[in-house]
Order: structure tokens, then C-alpha cells, then sequence
């Protein structure tokens, strides 16, 4: 049974993480501020060399106090070295990152206090694994996206599959570093083995397919044939897709469902971009997925064929691409009905009883839907304290606090960079020490080594603005979640005078004679859970292996795998919850009202190292 909880309404946006959703505009909530924030590689194999150019985000505007001469600062685009090993290991030793992540925040430290069910909590573990924590995006038409179709739609204008595997690595690699203007040669010079017509027919498709802005000619050279590429159109060929290759009865965009794991879907982008060699913003969403999870979302992509993507599959780990369609239009944030969950919290330790009055009390009361600790950063410095300094125009603060040592959950290559920073205040010193340049830190001292140490502004204009706004939004997360909890410490959960309400487009407040024409469902904070579609029944589980999947994901249903089999009564025992949410709703504070705990990385981590000791 479908039910709705209490409604304590919030404005503006919240990024979507893997349990929050995508900014909409909502004329009928209140605006914390006008702007808004999308936050926004694994194994490959031989045949698969991605570009080595950085991909931070979109270049635009900067971020920065009224009034301020550098406030409009460039987003510049930075050359980035190739990744490395250390890059590439995305998982940190279990041991490492509990030990770390004591130094993290905990939801008392970012303003989220307060509950409003009265039954009792218990035990669970939050994403002991990340099929534990399964999301999938709902679209504007209601429908929920899965990955279950791997095929590539027909189309006899592809070039033939030998495209992909023609050119050697050494090829490809020239012919990157000419597309990218990364050294003085004009043209690159393939020789033609075996030479047929067949044969020149393939490179050239290789070439014009894989390096976007070559052309490409054949020449004869002391009695053998060479496959020339040369660029056609400059350096504006590379962001904007050759127009004369596509053909003109195939709508302009390939949408396709993108399933990942372990990957924040900007990170997700970069990476795809980085393998087909364009520029992240030809490609769009309607909201961002977080990174500790598995997600399912569609993306749509500017002039790349299917059967381009679909070849990703071969070349990367922990992502799947799948249900290509040609589309005339690309997505568009924020147009999406929200996400559908589903959770596995492991180990708990409530009753069935007290489990299904935990359930029941989510469907009938609700939660309050505070933002989430992934708002607020992993390391013992929050990043809504950059915020809050950004909108002090305390720059020297702002930059202190990004680059300064810090206890938390960092690489060891971030951790050597501080340290130089702390010792030497020098950015050139302290950029030798990171192999990855594209994060906040190699960023910031790219623009302090160009711009200098009394040009902050600027310095920070290079950051990409979406992670420029990240500080702020996470300042009024922050801000926001204190109130809210003020609020409800103070008058509970009914309407009191002077609460706001919206009467059209406006807020006004509650006056004393009219407080008996409204309920907490009209007041406008973010107060429990609104437009929710909540779990129409339990499923607790029980099982003796804490390593093995407890749910199925969109791949495992593909490759054929069975579904798990539980134990009848085994040695742990796991609720299983299915839900949907609206835009704007995270789902780790419904979970945190039906624990009755923490959500935040640092217990989680607390209780995961206990439990398997």
C-alpha cells in the first residue's frame, strides 16, 4: 500500500547523490539561494587507449564575492598527465580506510539531530558492499531505467567492427597527440601493410571514427601507400563533432542506459569522454547518481554512435553501457520523477517486531529529510567550512583550507602534496607530488602557480564551477539542517505562528488566529518526507556469509545469474527495502529514521570493522 508522509518542504535543489535526486525548479518551495549545482577509469584493455587529456567539466564563469575585480575569473582548461597506477586503484584497503575515517564527520557535526517516530531503533550495516545500496533513475515518463539490452541498433552507415582494432597502440597514440595539438608535427603517416583497397578503407574509418577532427588521405611514398591524417578544422573540430559524418536520417543524440558502480557520474562522464576522445559537455543527464553504489541512469551523448559506446563495454571495468536509441533532443537536469531503491542493511539487530514497526512508522509518519553527509565531505575538514568562507571573501582562508593537511579518507599522493604545501607554501613544489592533476587541489595550484599567491580569486576561477558551487551549496546544507533541527527542537512537529507557508507563489507567514487552517503538510522548511512513494512491505533475510550479494543487480540479470539464496535461519540477518523517491529526497535519511543511528561514513565504518572482526 502506497501511503505519504508528513511534508516539511525545502527550496532550491539538492545534488543528487545516490540517494538524493537531480535540481528541479519548484516555484512552490523557497529558495535557499537562485543558483543551482549538479556535483556532479578503470581496467581497459589493449585495444582501448583513452585520451590523456584533462576533462575537468565545463569551463565557465567564476565564483566569487559581489563587488570583487576578480570575481569573473576564467575557468581555464588545464593539460593533465595520463593516469596512474595509484589513480586507478580506487579501493583503499579495509583496515587504511576505517583507520582513516575516524577522522570523519558524523551527523551531529553537520546539523542532523532529530527524529520523529517514536519505535525503537536498532542496528544495520549501510553499504557493506556496494550492491547493497542499488539505485535507478525514474524518468519524466515514469519509467524506471534498467540496463537489459546490450544490443546496437542497425545502422548500415557504421563502419564494419574492424575500426576498433586496425590501428596498433603506438597508432593510436600519435594520432591522439596530433588530434590533441600536443606536439609540432602537421600530420601523421601510416603505412599501409598488406596494402588492398579494403585496407585503406578501414584506417581511414578508424581514423575519422576514433580521433574526432582528422581528416584523412591516402599518399604514395617510394612505392608504398600511406594512410595521411591531418586536422581539417583546428582546435574547434575536437569539442564540436564532425558534422558531415553523421548521417542525416539519425537523430543527433544516442541516448543509452549507463549502468556503474563505484563511480560518481561526473567521474563516470570523464571517463567515457576520455576513451572516445570528446570534450565531457557533449554529453547529458538528468541527474547526477553518486559514487557508493551501483546505479542506473540514461545519458545521452551528442553525434557518437552506438556503436562506439557500445565498444566501451570491452575496455571498461565496473561500467556497462546498454538500450541505445538515436534521439532529436538531448536530457535535461532536473527532468526526472526521482530514483527507486533498493537497500540491503546487513547484520541488523531489531526484532521482527521491531523491525516492522520501524516500517510502519516510515510509511505513516515519515522523516525528516535533512541532506546527506555525502554533502559534507570525508576528511576532518568540511567542506562547508570553504563555503562558508567563500561567501566571506575570505580567500587566504578559502585557500588554506583546501590545500592544508588534514586527518580523513585521502590518497597517499594528496597527503604527500599537503605536507610540501604545509612546508613550502610553494604550488609548483607541491604539484611534483601529485600524478593527477584534475582533482580541487591540482586544479587551485595550477591557478596559484600561474596566477600568484595575491591573485587567490583567479586561482580559484580555474577550479570547474561545479565544484566551485559545491563549497556553497554544502554551506547551505549545513545552515539548513541546523535550522531545521532548531525548528523541531523547539515546536515540534504542528504548525506555530510565524511559520512560513506559500500562498501561490509567495511565502507568508502563519499568523496566530489562522494557525487552525493549516498542518505541518503546508509549512515550508524541510520538515518529513514529501511526495513519497514508500515500501510496500518488508523482507528480512537471513544468511551466513557476510561477503556474498544479497539482491541482484541489472549485469547479474544479463550474464544469467541466479538470484541469492538465503538460508532459512542463518547466522546474520538483513532487511531488504524497496522504495521510491521524489526528486530532492535522500534516501540514507529514511534509512537513518528507520535505524534510529548514525548514517554518517564514520559510524558505518565503526560498525563494519566490529562486524567482521
Amino acid at each position: 500500500m502506497e501511503t505519504t508522509g508528513m511534508s516539511l518542504k525545502r527550496g532550491c535543489v539538492v545534488v543528487e547523490d545516490s540517494d538524493s535526486v537531480a535540481p528541479a525548479e519548484e516555484t512552490k518551495k523557497p529558495k535557499i539561494a537562485e543558483c543551482c549545482l549538479t556535483k556532479g577509469q578503470d581496467g581497459v584493455e589493449d585495444d582501448c587507449v583513452p585520451s590523456s587529456e584533462n576533462e575537468p567539466g565545463l569551463p565557465e564563469a567564476g565564483v566569487a564575492g559581489k563587488g570583487d575585480k576578480n570575481s569573473s575569473a576564467e575557468v581555464e582548461e588545464e593539460e593533465e598527465d595520463g593516469l596512474s597506477e595509484e589513480e586507478e586503484k580506487e579501493e583503499e584497503e579495509p583496515e587504511s580506510f576505517a583507520d582513516m575515517m575516524k577522522h570523519g564527520l558524523t551527523e551531529l557535526d553537520v546539523g542532523i539531530t532529530k527524529f520523529v517516530s517514536s519505535h525503537q531503533g536498532f542496528s544495520g550495516i549501510l553499504k557493506e558492499r556496494y550492491s547493497d545500496f542499488v539505485v535507478h533513475e525514474i524518468g519524466k515518463d515514469g519509467r524506471i531505467s534498467h540496463l537489459d539490452d546490450l544490443s546496437v541498433p542497425v545502422d548500415e552507415e557504421d563502419p564494419s567492427e574492424d575500426v576498433f582494432t586496425i590501428l596498433t597502440a603506438e597508432e593510436k597514440q600519435q594520432l591522439e597527440e596530433l588530434q590533441l595539438f600536443k606536439n609540432k608535427e602537421t600530420s601523421v603517416a601510416i603505412e599501409v601493410i598488406e596494402d588492398t583497397k579494403e585496407k585503406r578503407t578501414a584506417i581511414h574509418q578508424a581514423i575519422k571514427a576514433l580521433f574526432p577532427g582528422l581528416e584523412t588521405k591516402t599518399e604514395d611514398r617510394e612505392g608504398k601507400k600511406y594512410v595521411v591524417a591531418y586536422h581539417a578544422a583546428g582546435k574547434k573540430a575536437l569539442a564540436n563533432p564532425r558534422k558531415h559524418s553523421w548521417p542525416k536520417s539519425r537523430g543527433s543524440y544516442c541516448h543509452f542506459v549507463l549502468y556503474k558502480k563505484n563511480k560518481d557520474t561526473m567521474d563516470a562522464i570523464n571517463v567515457l569522454s576520455k576513451y572516445l576522445r570528446v570534450k565531457p559537455n557533449i554529453f547529458s543527464y538528468m541527474g547526477t547518481k553518486d559514487k557508493r553504489a551501483i546505479t542506473v541512469q540514461e545519458i545521452a551523448v551528442l553525434k557518437i554512435s552506438a556503436q562506439r559506446l557500445a565498444h566501451l563495454n570491452k575496455c571498461l571495468m565496473n561500467f556497462k553501457l546498454g538500450n541505445f536509441s538515436y534521439q532529436k533532443t538531448p536530457l535535461k537536469l532536473g527532468e526526472l520523477q526521482g530514483n527507486h531503491f533498493t537497500v540491503v542493511l546487513r547484520n541488523i539487530t531489531g526484532t521482527d517486531e521491531q523491525v516492522q514497526q520501524a516500517m510502519n512508522s516510515l510509511k505513516e509518519i515519515g522523516f525528516i529529510n535533512y541532506y546527506g553527509m555525502q554533502r559534507f565531505g570525508t576528511t576532518s575538514v568540511p567542506t562547508y567550512q570553504v563555503g562558508r568562507a567563500i561567501l566571506q571573501n575570505s580567500w587566504t582562508e578559502v585557500m588554506d583550507l583546501i590545500l592544508k593537511p588534514r586527518s580523513g579518507a585521502e590518497k597517499g599522493y594528496l597527503v604527500k602534496c599537503r605536507e610540501e604545501w604545509a612546508k613550502t607554501k610553494d604550488p609548483d613544489a607541491a604539484l611534483k607530488k601529485l600524478p593527477v592533476k584534475r582533482g580541487v587541489e591540482g586544479q587551485l595550484l595550477r591557478g596559484l602557480s600561474r596566477y600568484g599567491m595575491k591573485n587567490i580569486v583567479s586561482a580559484f576561477g580555474i577550479i570547474p564551477r561545479n565544484n566551485r558551487l559545491m563549497y556553497i551549496h554544502s554551506y547551505q546544507s549545513y545552515v539548513w539542517n541546523n535550522m531545521v533541527s532548531k525548528r523541531i527542537e523547539d515546536y515540534g512537529l504542528k504548525p506555530v505562528p510565524g511559520d512560513l507557508v506559500l500562498k501561490g507563489a509567495t511565502a507568508t507567514y502563519i499568523e496566530e488566529d489562522d494557525v487552525h487552517n493549516y498542518s505541518i503538510h503546508d509549512v515550508v522548511m524541510p520538515l518529513p518526507g514529501f511526495d513519497v512513494i514508500y515500501p510496500k512491505h518488508k523482507e528480512v533475510v537471513a544468511y551466513d556469509d557476510p561477503k556474498i550479494p544479497l539482491l541482484n543487480t541489472d549485469v547479474d540479470k544479463l550474464e544469467g545469474k541466479p538470484p541469492p539464496v538465503f538460508a532459512s535461519e542463518g547466522k546474520y540477518r538483513a532487511l531488504k527495502m524497496d522504495f521510491s523517491l521524489p526528486p530532492s529526497t535522500y534516501a540514507t535519511m529514511a534509512i537513518r529514521e528507520v535505524l534510529k543511528r548514525d548514517t554518517s561514513i564514520k559510524k558505518q565504518t565503526q560498525l563494519n570493522t566490529t562486524w567482521l572482526r
